[in-house]
């Protein structure tokens, strides 16, 4: 079962949400906060899988929240965020995935996508809506690298896992990944979650965020 937290302040926001998740039979909403301070707060009591974070709310922002509840010591529980967002796709999206969210929901999205986002990035994969996400990716490319290169890290990786988070960067899924290396998507699997465990790296979107400021991707690619 994946316990949700919804954070947004918004009452029909909430109450809407909470009602269509509540529905699905693998999912059990665990508690809603009306900000952001209010919702670090109950997700450190109960511990929710996914966490759905607004980013803008009084008394402490979704970017503050995502640090807070991501910046913890080892061996603390940390959910998966997913960011709500407009279709503008503001600053603080970006930050927030700087800060480790794990990916992003317009908030208009038809309920079947919510219900989908929801699981995708409680089982890891990160980063959500092809199209959506390749704007994201474009977006964030032509933004200025808020870190140096960090050649040693990338060295940990074979050419071909190296190859493999290219295209993770520029928003390929593993079955297209799987088509333009002519591999299995088995193996792009295998790969990726190599790539993710030797750079230290929670999931997809993180790595994204890795590829471009480490300069292995670069805006036009």
């Amino acid at each position: 079962m994946i316990k949700v937290m919804i954070v947004d302040d918004q009452a029909m926001v909430r109450q809407g949400f909470a009602a269509l998740l509540a529905a699905q039979p693998d999912l059990t909403v665990v508690g809603d906060a009306a900000d952001g301070a209010q919702g670090v707060a109950m997700a450190r009591q109960r511990s929710p899988d996914v966490v759905l974070m607004d980013i803008r709310m009084p008394v402490l922002d979704g970017l503050q929240a995502t640090r807070q509840l991501l910046d913890v010591a080892p061996g603390l529980h940390r959910p998966r965020v997913l960011i709500l967002t407009t279709f503008d796709l503001d600053d603080y999206v970006f930050e927030a995935l700087r800060a480790g969210a794990s990916g992003f929901l317009l908030k208009d999205a038809p309920a079947a996508e919510l219900v989908n986002a929801v699981r995708v990035v409680a089982s890891g994969e990160g980063l959500l809506a092809p199209s959506v996400t390749r704007r994201l990716i474009e977006q964030f490319a032509a933004r200025p690298r808020a870190v140096p290169h960090q050649p040693a890290r990338l060295a940990a990786l074979t050419p071909r896992e190296t190859e493999v988070l290219r295209l993770v960067a520029r928003g390929l899924s593993n079955g297209e990944i799987a088509d333009t290396l002519v591999v299995a998507e088995q193996t792009v699997k295998t790969h990726v979650s190599r790539v993710l465990t030797k750079l230290d790296l929670r999931d997809r979107a993180q790595a994204v965020v890795f590829a471009y400021e480490t300069g292995l991707v670069a805006a036009g690619e």
